[in-house]
């Protein structure tokens, strides 16, 4: 059986992104940025954005944690349980609802939060240092535009 080619070979791309229309090259742009973006974060649930958002909020119950993070409940109780094993943050049974466990930081984990959101920082201006202000600005226009139009359309 041959060998199937492949549709986004990187050797290609480029001969690819010519031939294509505006709406196709805008889309092999966000995939492009988007591939890049999700390998420099962890996700919805990775631990350090547990940690900075316990750190900005303050301690909640695990079921709000899990809600503002937009993640299922299983995926939340086992990063929380390594952030636990590292002493990173304590769960104490919930008084206002039995069956959830209140979540906080330890002195390490707002520690670990605070070194963090840092390097975030860095990283964000990092990844837009190519851009000067007005592009910056233009930018966030056009996306959301893109944005309030698609949550319409397509929700």
């Amino acid at each position: 059986m041959p060998k199937r080619k492949k549709i986004f070979d990187p050797r290609t791309r480029r001969e690819q992104y010519e031939r294509v229309d505006d709406n196709l090259k805008i889309i092999f742009n966000l995939r492009d940025v988007s591939h890049i973006m999700r390998a420099l974060y962890e996700g919805k649930g990775g631990a350090q954005r547990i940690m900075t958002l316990l750190d900005s909020l303050g301690p909640m119950t695990q079921s709000r944690l899990t809600e503002l993070l937009g993640i299922q409940p299983g995926s939340a109780s086992d990063a929380l349980a390594r952030l636990e094993r590292d002493g990173m943050l304590e769960r104490t049974p919930s008084l206002e609802d039995r069956r959830t466990f209140d979540v906080a930081l330890t002195a390490t984990g707002h520690e670990a939060a605070r070194v963090a959101r840092e390097a975030r920082d860095r990283r964000h201006e990092e990844m837009f240092a190519c851009l000067d202000e007005s592009e910056k600005r233009a930018l966030n226009r056009l996306l959301e535009k893109l944005y309030a139009d698609w949550s319409v359309r397509y929700q």
